[in-house]
């Protein structure tokens, strides 16, 4: 078994560097396969299982990440940056930034000139928080002991941005996730940038209720991922946006509450918060279960 699981590992290190020698060609399925001796089925199969992503998926991460530096380091044209990733238009370029990025080409590479970003601090009972937002939607929301770092580092992602002190609507309304009677979570907009298996894991947690909490495994198990555990946790520690998307609410499988981007001990106050809600909501008036 382990040498088994020692050449599958060197199979898809072969595919990887495959993908990233040749990506400017933009192999198929089949060619990569090929490349492997392997059937374009197993291999789709095992480079999933293993690098948590699909072969297709991984070409487009690296063809993105070449752009990325195109536009940004060499301020290439976005004809140009097409052409030198191996894309067959423009359109494509386009629609490959917005679903990997959350933006056009055009707004990486003039780093969120023409985005308008709000922003307020607020405290809350776990502690104070730093909420952004723009007219798509909250695109950021930390807990924070240091205000001007906390912006700080939410300039370093959009640095050619217009950034404005204010409270908007979109950010009232996500505030009010604290109180007892919580909003309509599908009222509140969010406007993220990730890659796809990182959206699909974000999207994943939405949907664990209040007072529940779910693991890793079963997380990657609901994206049809059920080896993707550990690609799971990284994706949960890069959430942008904290308590909305309730990354609070997975635990190790052992039962162990695990590590938490914003405090191990926060974590614990927020699972401990929404069980008593939970609690409440169902104890009968006469306060017998």
């Amino acid at each position: 078994m382990k040498n088994q699981s020692s050449l599958n590992y060197t199979r898809i290190a072969q595919a990887i560097e495959y993908i990233q020698t040749h990506f400017k060609q933009q192999p198929r399925l089949e060619e990569v396969a090929r490349a492997l001796h392997l059937s374009p089925a197993h291999f789709q199969r095992l480079f999933t299982e293993w690098a948590g992503t699909s072969p297709k998926k991984f070409l487009q991460f690296t063809s993105i990440t070449h752009a990325k530096w195109l536009l940004k380091e060499k301020q290439v044209s976005l004809f140009d940056a097409t052409f030198e990733t191996g894309l067959s238009s423009t359109s494509r370029l386009h629609d490959l930034f917005i679903t990997l990025e959350g933006m056009t080409p055009a707004e990486y590479q003039n780093g969120g000139e023409q985005l308008t970003i709000n922003y307020s601090f607020a405290p809350s009972i776990f502690g104070s928080l730093f909420i952004a937002s723009t007219s798509k939607g909250i695109c950021h929301l930390v807990f924070t002991e240091n205000e001007d770092e906390a912006l700080q580092n939410l300039r370093a992602k959009f640095p050619k941005a217009k950034f404005q002190a204010a409270m908007d609507l979109q950010q009232a309304q996500a505030l009010q996730i604290f109180q007892r009677d919580t909003p309509d979570l599908n009222q509140i907009k969010l406007h993220l940038k990730g890659t796809e298996f990182q959206l699909k894991v974000w999207q994943s947690l939405l949907t664990i209720p209040m007072g529940a909490l779910t693991t890793y495994g079963a997380i990657a198990t609901q994206i049809e991922n059920p080896k993707a555990s550990r690609a799971v946790g990284t994706a949960i520690g890069s959430n942008p946006v904290a308590f909305l998307i309730p990354c609070h609410r997975v635990i190790q499988s052992s039962g162990v509450l695990g590590n938490y981007m914003w405090g191990a001990t926060r974590k614990k106050a927020i699972i401990g918060w929404e069980g008593a809600q939970v609690y409440n909501e169902i104890k009968p008036e006469n306060g017998l279960i």
